[in-house]
């Protein structure tokens, strides 16, 4: 078999298995040659975390996301499913340079949910809207037979406005550009494996889930010809930067030693045979910009307190490959390479 095949999806008798889910190669095939090409249309070939749609009135476009929160526990260090499900769309809008405007969001709930845990995961939810500015202006709720929806499945779609003449996309990196990242990464899903696994560390681990858009604006302000953003989300930065490469058609080289990671997370990670590098973020990004302005985007993002360990953490390479790799503190180099299957699943 030629080096680098891919075996096509067996959509007749084939069956979705667990990293279909998990943000790395499979579940870019299962895009690619199954929703892709089902729902094809410019917006959503584009491959962003978020839609750029005309708008009625001049001078800006929409912007729209949509994603499905099926966490567990629900409830976790540092946060739950409630402020989790506005945190994730809000900065899917974000990233592409938008201005969250409103969300809508879908429960499915469980017969026989108790309505004490109910009320605290909207009370959560309505907390991080009301934090993000972000109102929750739709919604829909269905209930599942006791046992069909493990309590609370919640999906939100996000709406932004996108100002006329800013393009921030995964396909604009450059070789040269500079690669950023707004902080330590690997604390969300760390922290939900420790409560998933009741496992207890000497220094407690908590979910960096978090709204992004005021530190967004602020770095665009700053800069306002970033290329990239994105949030590392499921499949970590290693996967996300790979989704990026490809986008672009270029290389990366990081180096090890800047990437920020917390002790206690890269001990948890160690502990478990975790590579923090491919373990999710709720509340950090990737950006890429033209190196003349990475040392100013990096001070302005520091200046932020959901920046305050930013970074920049490698360059952008001419490679036909397409490969991410990462120069290790002995000077070698090692492939970061896409995720295979589900490393940690139900994570957001």
């Amino acid at each position: 078999m030629k080096k680098g095949y891919v075996r096509p999806l067996d959509l007749r008798h084939g069956h979705v298995d667990m990293g279909h889910g998990a943000g790395g190669r499979a579940m870019a095939q299962l895009i690619e040659e199954l929703f892709l090409r089902a729902f094809d249309n410019p917006y959503l070939r584009a491959g962003n975390d978020g839609a750029v749609l005309p708008a009625p009135g001049p001078g800006e476009r929409l912007v729209m996301a949509c994603d499905a929160h099926v966490v567990s526990p629900l409830f976790f260090p540092g946060g739950d499913i409630g402020c989790l499900s506005v945190h994730g769309t809000v900065n899917d809008v974000a990233v592409m340079g938008a201005r969250p405007l409103w969300l809508a969001a879908g429960f499915v709930l469980d017969d026989g949910f108790p309505l004490a845990q109910l009320k605290r995961i909207v009370d959560s939810m309505a907390a991080a809207a009301r934090e993000a500015g972000v109102p929750v202006v739709s919604g829909d709720t269905k209930v599942v037979e006791r046992g069909h929806g493990d309590g609370v499945f919640i999906t939100t779609t996000g709406v932004g406005a996108l100002p006329e003449g800013r393009n921030i996309s995964g396909d604009r990196a450059r070789q040269g550009d500079a690669v950023l990242l707004s902080g330590t990464v690997g604390d969300h899903g760390t922290a939900i494996l420790s409560q998933r696994e009741s496992l207890a560390f000497d220094t407690a681990i908590v979910s960096d889930t978090a709204a992004l858009q005021g530190l967004i604006a602020a770095m665009l302000e700053a800069v306002p010809d970033i290329r990239v953003l994105r949030d590392p989300t499921r499949g970590g930065l290693a996967t996300t930067l790979n989704e990026i490469a490809a986008q672009s058609g270029v290389g990366m080289m990081l180096e090890e030693a800047a990437i920020p990671v917390q002790p206690q997370v890269a001990a948890a990670c160690e502990f478990l045979g975790l590579d923090p590098l491919y373990v999710a973020n709720e509340g950090k990004l990737v950006a890429v910009c033209a190196a003349p302005d990475a040392d100013r985007l990096v001070a302005v993002m520091r200046a932020h307190p959901l920046g305050a360990n930013a970074a920049r953490i490698g360059t952008v390479i001419a490679d036909d490959h397409h490969f991410v790799q990462l120069r290790t503190g002995f000077g070698g180099a090692r492939m970061l390479d896409w995720l295979s299957g589900e490393q940690l699943p139900r994570i957001c």
